[in-house]
């Protein structure tokens, strides 16, 4: 049941009260039955840790035997490198031309 906070115009007071979410809101104080309004709180509802995100799921493969392997790190840094290399000498040969 969701607690709401309140306050009264007359005496000042703030107080709690559980209330189910299809009551009515609380219009007088308990402590002098003046008018209250009902405040905005900062919720205690956080959530920690990882699984909250959509990132933070695992990727399923689209089926059981065809897992791909883990690449090999060696061998992603050479086919970054390459293209790099080819086009820096594709400019070089079109600029003597």
């Amino acid at each position: 049941m969701p607690i709401y906070e309140y306050q009264c115009a007359q005496c000042g007071e703030i107080f709690e009260a559980f209330q189910r979410i299809t009551d009515e809101p609380l219009s007088q104080c308990k402590f002098c039955k003046g008018k209250v309004e009902k405040l905005i709180s900062h919720s205690s509802f956080q959530l920690k840790g990882s699984g909250w995100y959509l990132t933070d799921y695992a990727r399923r493969p689209s089926s059981a035997g065809s897992a791909e392997k883990p690449k090999e790190p060696g061998k992603a840094a050479e086919s970054k490198a390459a293209p790099t290399e080819s086009k820096s000498s594709e400019k070089s040969a079109e600029g003597k031309t």
